[in-house]
């Protein structure tokens, strides 16, 4: 008996969040698509993600956000301090939050679920994205497949590869995460606080009493956990009361990268690009490369040779912005002169005196920004 012969319009290698939620979004639109992972189960990971606004506004497009049965826990203000300007920087904004925080795991769980319930989701498919190609059978289960694009979305584990080769623009650092209760209320409050050794975030945690918080610390300098507690305290007793930590410190390799452009390939998440978590948007714009894909597929088929190259020149446009002003960020505080003290003070002039520059960064916080029209 000959294999089935199965013909597709995407197949997304990876189902992690940004592949399965991209495999959702392309079905709502009619394509037939099919999503493949490597690993059968979801892995573990307590990590929550700052979902801004427009991601939110995504994830209730596509049905899923309702699901959620963790309390999401909304970020309607947002402090910046640092060790050079004696006064914070305050953003709000009215009228809907700028943003939400929610736990990664049970979102993907939601939309997994959602993907098997299609039938368009396989799991236990090891694949060698070296060889694939949409003019070739793709042997998936014993049997044939041909697709019309291939969406990598497999985070960063592909950039070791020969034929997906990146720009790699940093080695070293590393972000510790990890969670902790205190005694007052968050008061749905996201910080950023840049130290000498590296930024710290401070985001509100989804919980019932409103008094569980998540960190993220990033250096590239060698630090304890004690260290990275003895400094969480010393700039959140005042605004939290009581601290006490999770026992558990989380740490992964930051290595921000712009992914080189490959017309065989549709690239999506971290696969295409990484950004230093300093700016808190890497996962949002994740989901700007769904909706960018998604918006192209309005105007040109899955056949279509020009799809791959309009997708990645539009998307490249938002990855070098934030990969350039994150760089430049750490930059600046990283490299203690007096020239780059005066920018970073006028920089927190311009943020706190001119309206139109705080409209600017309260826009961009919640994803509202589109650079590419």
């Amino acid at each position: 008996m000959k294999n089935k012969i199965f013909k597709y319009d995407f197949l997304i290698v990876g189902g992690g969040l940004i592949g399965a939620l991209a495999g959702l979004a392309l079905h709502k639109k009619n394509f037939k698509v099919l999503v493949i992972d490597k690993k059968k189960d979801i892995p573990l990971d307590q990590r929550t993600l700052a979902v801004n606004a427009n991601s939110r506004q995504f994830l209730e497009q596509l049905g899923v956000w309702d699901n959620l049965k963790s309390q999401p826990q909304s970020i309607n203000k947002i402090i910046i301090k640092d060790y050079i300007n004696s006064l914070p920087l305050i953003f709000s904004n009215q009228g809907e939050p700028m943003g939400n925080v929610i736990f990664n795991t049970e979102m993907l769980k939601i939309v997994r679920k959602r993907l098997k319930n299609l039938n368009i989701l396989k799991t236990s498919v090891n694949i060698n994205t070296e060889h694939l190609c949409t003019d070739n059978a793709i042997q998936i289960d014993k049997n044939s497949y041909y697709f019309k694009k291939i969406i990598i979305s497999v985070g960063k584990d592909i950039n070791a590869n020969s034929r997906h080769k990146s720009i790699v623009f940093d080695k070293g650092y590393f972000s510790y995460v990890g969670f902790f209760t205190h005694n007052f209320d968050h008061e749905n409050t996201a910080y950023e606080m840049f130290n000498k050794e590296g930024p710290l975030a401070v985001l509100p945690c989804p919980s019932i009493n409103k008094t569980k918080s998540t960190f993220i610390y990033s250096t590239n300098k060698k630090i304890t956990n004690q260290q990275i507690f003895t400094l969480i305290n010393k700039h959140f007793y005042n605004s939290h009361g009581k601290i006490v930590f999770d026992k558990t410190i989380h740490k992964f390799p930051v290595t921000p990268h712009l992914k080189k452009y490959n017309k065989s390939y549709i690239y999506i998440g971290d696969t295409l690009k990484s950004i230093h978590p300093v700016a808190g948007q890497g996962w949002n714009l994740g989901v700007k490369d769904i909706q960018t894909l998604c918006n192209l597929t309005e105007q040109y088929s899955a056949n279509s040779k020009i799809l791959n190259s309009l997708y990645y020149s539009r998307r490249i446009i938002d990855s070098s912005v934030y990969m350039g002003f994150t760089s430049f960020i750490n930059f600046l505080y990283e490299n203690q002169s007096p020239i780059n003290k005066k920018i970073i003070k006028l920089g927190y002039e311009g943020l706190r005196n001119f309206k139109a520059a705080r409209s600017l960064f309260i826009k961009q916080a919640m994803g509202r920004i589109n650079l590419t029209g």
